[in-house]
């Protein structure tokens, strides 16, 4: 077999065998085959794709190069659940210690941001102290104690699709969607979890910018699941506009501890309940959709979803006080204040533009070696529809010291995000 023929065969698009996937997977996981011969095959994927079955082999071949975890001596159903990424969305860190909270086991594998705002991993390492970095002992033990843990990604699972995904992102072809599918299906199963729910975003702050582009991702995930005798569940959800109020790393973890204290944004709450519902369904502790937001609202109103949050913050080496004492976060000295210019109704804060003016403070990075502000952000004190004065603060910047210029920019994206009716 050579990488030729099968460059050849893609370029006519046909139909790769079981065989030939795990030939190209494996033999460049092991630097057998060069940079570019897998360069051209995934610009061929992009031109004439990869069907239902294709993108499960590619999915199972990533699997297949690393190590994957085995809860199955713990309990017969391990959550997890994946966003594609979104302005705001802080809804790991408010779902996990729900599902928790109700006894549903949690192994959450998280990354760092790379773009606009920080990952999950960021916001967590805003938490003076807060261990991200667990072995794979410590995040099984931790699971079975706590019943939930939320660790960067271990290198020993899929490294396959590290190395593609590096090799993606240099040469424009991150966006077909059976690549996007086998990354992702890849590393969640390979977690070790049995019932994976995804939130699939688009819109102006989102990868994807149509409904439909997220339907079909969406349902090309569970086709590949399926085929690997595996369970998942999607849900769509809108990015035009931020998620909840806060934008950047401590804000966000802020903001998601008020929500486990019932104090919540109408999205943020309307996009966790969502996914939540599935996985309680999924994981048999409820027997429909009413019975499973009933059990959702239950453990926020009596305090145990915030006491499980707690917990994972302790068992990870984190300050836990900072559930009642914001001020040991990590927060922005310099405020600058976006005013409305007139009086009436905000019709919309576009997500990408508050992503652009937070990124700008120092909330994001543009490579993984850059280091993040946590401090750096954007609060929101108005969202969609709301009536506003004239002269209102519409929203705050948080940031230290940065260039004059860049603080500008800022300000200027963040005024220019703000459409009125």
């Amino acid at each position: 077999m050579r990488i030729v023929d099968l460059i050849e065969k893609k370029k006519q698009g046909l139909e790769h065998t079981q065989e030939e996937i795990s030939f190209i997977v494996d033999n460049y996981t092991k630097n057998k085959i060069d940079d570019y011969q897998v360069s051209a095959w995934l610009m061929a994927v992009c031109f004439q794709g990869l069907s239902d079955i294709e993108t499960a082999y590619l999915t199972k071949s990533f699997i297949d190069s690393g190590e994957t975890l085995d809860f199955s001596s713990i309990s017969p159903h391990i959550a997890d659940k994946h966003s594609t990424g979104g302005v705001g969305d802080k809804v790991t860190l408010v779902l996990i210690p729900i599902l928790a909270a109700l006894d549903i086991y949690s192994a959450k594998l998280s990354g760092r941001g790379l773009g606009f705002t920080g990952g999950t991993i960021d916001k967590l390492e805003s938490i003076p102290g807060f261990k991200v970095e667990l072995t794979n002992d410590e995040f099984i033990e931790q699971i079975k104690k706590v019943k939930a843990a939320i660790s960067s990604q271990s290198p020993n699972l899929t490294p396959a699709d590290a190395k593609f995904y590096a090799l993606r992102d240099v040469t424009a072809t991150v966006d077909n969607k059976s690549l996007i599918c086998a990354s992702v299906v890849s590393k969640k199963i390979a977690s070790g979890a049995t019932s994976i729910v995804l939130d699939v975003k688009y819109g102006s702050g989102a990868f994807l910018k149509t409904k439909k582009e997220a339907q079909e991702l969406g349902d090309l995930m569970v086709k590949t699941a399926k085929l690997l005798d595996k369970n998942i569940d999607f849900a769509i959800s809108s990015m035009e506009t931020p998620l909840g109020k806060c934008i950047g790393n401590s804000l966000e973890v802020i903001e998601a501890i008020e929500f486990l204290k019932g104090n919540y944004e109408k999205d943020l709450y309307d996009t966790t309940k969502e996914l939540a519902v599935k996985t309680i369904i999924n994981c048999k502790k409820a027997p429909d959709s009413l019975a499973a937001s009933e059990l959702f609202d239950k453990v926020i109103e009596n305090g145990e979803a915030l006491k499980k949050l707690k917990e994972i913050i302790d068992a990870q080496k984190g300050d836990s006080r900072v559930i009642e004492d914001y001020s040991l976060f990590p927060i922005g000295k310099n405020k600058a204040a976006i005013k409305s210019t007139k009086k009436g109704i905000i019709k919309n804060i576009d997500a990408l533009k508050i992503a652009k003016s937070a990124k700008l403070l120092g909330a994001g990075r543009d490579k993984k070696s850059d280091k993040i502000n946590f401090g750096a952000g954007i609060k929101l004190n108005y969202k969609n529809n709301d009536s506003i004065e004239k002269d209102s603060i519409i929203m705050e910047l948080f940031y230290d010291e940065i260039p004059e210029q860049k603080l500008l920019e800022a300000i200027e994206t963040a005024k220019n995000a703000v459409e009125y009716k």
